[in-house]
């Protein structure tokens, strides 16, 4: 039997899905074969290694994603941090639908997803933390407070993402945003 033909990014926003909702433990074959619009056979042949390798492509997909729009945006010293500030949070509204949609590394890093991914998604917290450091030392921050600056703005967005989840109300992610702006502003002043 021939596989089915799906691009890749259709492909990856299927598999993110599911895994969004449902975590590494609790997605299915069959929830990602109706996500990915793949039967069982054809995700198979392209997956060989089954779930497993689904998840570390999809992760791998998102870190290509987080180092063209965000990490190599906020180091870009072409641009002003003003102007790589708004880039970037704007890319974030994009990626998590305005704090609709939740996070990836989040969704997988349960217990059962850590011990199998727990690298990668600390590699992808890492990815965002250095890039927002940087960005706060060209706003003139020193190092250890442009460092905490980054880690705070990754919990705001984590934070706020489960908060307006829990609530059904996404003004707690458009609040965290503007924050982070007002964070990074004030040294600008």
């Amino acid at each position: 039997m021939r596989p089915q033909k799906v691009d890749h990014e259709h492909l990856m926003s299927g598999l993110m899905s599911v895994l969004r909702a449902n975590g590494f433990e609790g997605t299915s074959m069959v929830a990602i074969s109706e996500a990915t619009g793949l039967k069982k056979a054809s995700l198979y042949y392209r997956f060989p290694g089954g779930k497993k390798e689904m998840v570390e492509e999809v992760l791998n997909h998102v870190k290509s994603w987080s180092v063209k729009h965000i990490s190599d945006v906020l180091t870009n010293k072409k641009n002003s941090p003003q102007k790589r500030l708004g880039v970037v949070l704007d890319n974030i509204n994009i990626l998590y639908d305005g704090g609709r949609r939740a996070c990836i590394l989040k969704s997988i890093s349960t217990e059962s997803g850590l011990p199998l991914f727990g690298t990668q998604i600390k590699e992808g917290f890492k990815l965002w933390i250095d890039a927002f450091t940087t960005l706060a030392l060209d706003f003139g921050y020193e190092p250890q407070t442009a460092y905490n600056l980054a880690k705070e703005s990754l919990v705001r967005i984590q934070g706020a993402l489960i908060l307006s989840k829990g609530l059904g109300d996404l003004s707690p992610f458009r609040e965290s945003l503007e924050s982070i702006e007002k964070s990074y502003l004030q040294k600008a002043i």
